[in-house]
This record gives C-alpha cells, sequence and structure tokens, in this order.
C-alpha cells in the first residue's frame, strides 16, 4: 500500500513540470509527511479540457456511498481492483488524476517483536514522482445545498525490484510519457488504461531506511527524509 508521501515542491515549479494552465489552490504548504485524509494535491483536467492543479481529501467518498467515513478505507485501490470492479471501471474511465510527490513511504517488517522500519523511496534523479490517482465528489443525498466533497485514491500494483524487499505493494507511477494519455476525458478504454497500472522500472527508484518518528502522523519537516546514520542516500 502506500500510506504516507512527501509534497513539499512549491506550486509554481509543479505547474511547470506537469504544464498546468490553471492553478486552483492558492499556496501549498510543503509537507513531508502526508497521511489519508490530509488535503493533497492532484493534477486533472477541467470541463473546459484545461490542465488544473486542485486541492482533494485523500480517502476515496464513492459518489454512490452513503457515508464519507468509507474514504478511510480507500486511500488506496489495487490495479487489480480498478480494471475488475465495474463501479471503480467506470471511475478509472472517467475520473482520472495525477498526485505529484517527491517520493513515499513504505514499512518493511523486521520480525516478531521488532517495530517495522520505514524506508523512504524516491526518484534516483530527484524528480517529482506522478502517482496514478482516480478522484470523486461527492455529497449527502437530499442536500443540495451541500457543497461538494472532492477525493481520491492512490493506485497500487505489485512492486518493483527496488520495493518488493520492503513491502509486497506500491504505487503506481506513471512516466511523462504516458501523462497525457492518463489524463485525457475523452479516452475512456478502462482495459487500454489498465495497461498502463504496471511496476515502475527498477532503475527510476532509490530506497534508503529512516527514522521512527515519521510512523506518528503529527511529526513533519524534511528531517524525516534524512537517512539512518550509516546509510547513504
Amino acid at each position: 500500500m502506500c500510506g504516507r508521501y512527501v509534497a513539499a515542491t512549491p506550486v509554481d515549479k509543479l505547474a511547470e513540470q506537469f504544464l498546468v494552465e490553471e492553478v486552483k489552490v492558492a499556496d501549498h504548504e510543503a509537507s513531508f509527511n502526508v497521511a489519508p485524509s490530509d488535503e493533497v494535491l492532484a493534477v486533472g483536467v477541467g470541463r473546459e479540457g484545461a490542465r488544473q492543479l486542485g486541492s482533494f481529501r485523500w480517502g476515496l467518498v464513492p459518489s454512490w456511498a452513503k457515508d464519507p467515513a468509507v474514504g478511510n478505507r480507500m486511500i488506496n485501490l489495487r490495479a487489480e481492483t480498478v480494471s475488475e470492479k465495474p463501479s471503480f471501471r467506470r471511475t478509472l474511465a472517467r475520473r482520472r488524476c495525477l498526485l505529484p510527490a517527491d517520493g513515499f513511504y513504505e514499512w518493511k517488517a523486521m520480525g516478531k517483536g521488532r517495530k517495522k522500519q520505514p524506508f523512504f523511496v524516491r526518484a534516483r534523479d530527484g524528480s517529482v514522482l506522478a502517482i496514478a490517482g482516480l478522484w470523486e465528489v461527492w455529497k449527502p443525498r437530499g442536500e443540495e445545498d451541500a457543497e461538494w466533497l472532492r477525493t481520491c485514491t492512490v493506485i497500487t500494483t505489485e512492486p518493483n525490484a527496488v520495493v518488493g524487499p520492503i513491502h509486497d505493494r506500491m504505487p503506481v507511477l506513471l512516466p511523462p510519457a504516458v501523462w497525457d494519455t492518463w489524463l485525457d476525458q475523452s479516452n475512456q478504454d478502462a482495459d487500454a488504461l489498465a495497461k498502463l497500472l504496471v511496476p515502475a522500472p527498477d532503475d527510476l527508484l532509490e530506497a534508503y531506511p529512516v527514522g521512527f518518528d515519521v510512523s506518528n502522523v503529527r511529526n513533519n519537516g524534511d528531517h524525516l527524509v534524512t537517512p539512518l546514520e550509516g546509510h547513504v542516500s
């Protein structure tokens, strides 16, 4: 799964990298410990076809949900699920986004009685990663005056050779070459889109252990990505 990540790149740089035409957020505070239910930045396409950078709550609340609390269980969706289950295939076909991340955390099981060791995973060249995501809008039934709740989720897949020794899942990381295809609203071919949901190339990423502070969502700051003593990033 992907339960924490880093989003520290300034909005203006994200807009430039992702060729955003409309920035829908006034500002963005850098976070080195983005957690479920946080407001996160996502790149998508608006009704007029312009690429936008906006804000969503992390934890998908489907339009058919009766209670928004379901989002607490939908921070991740498996690539296999979104391509096979009819309700999520519709979302895959119509509501896709990219979640910019400077890297993500995974926890490695260290054996009985020992704490899981957090690892930070990032691009070898330091570039911003584009996590494949889905988004939805929701409001309580019968409350037409209520504001729309905008939510999103991270799509996960099998791990590559870098993440595999740490965890059995990893977020889908889409390369720039397929961003246009992923964000194209006219493309509703769920089967073709599902073929993009594969592990990242092994040479894209590097991973190293970090301190246990990241395990507490209340902790933040760039010290969270500092390698443990004796490990070189």
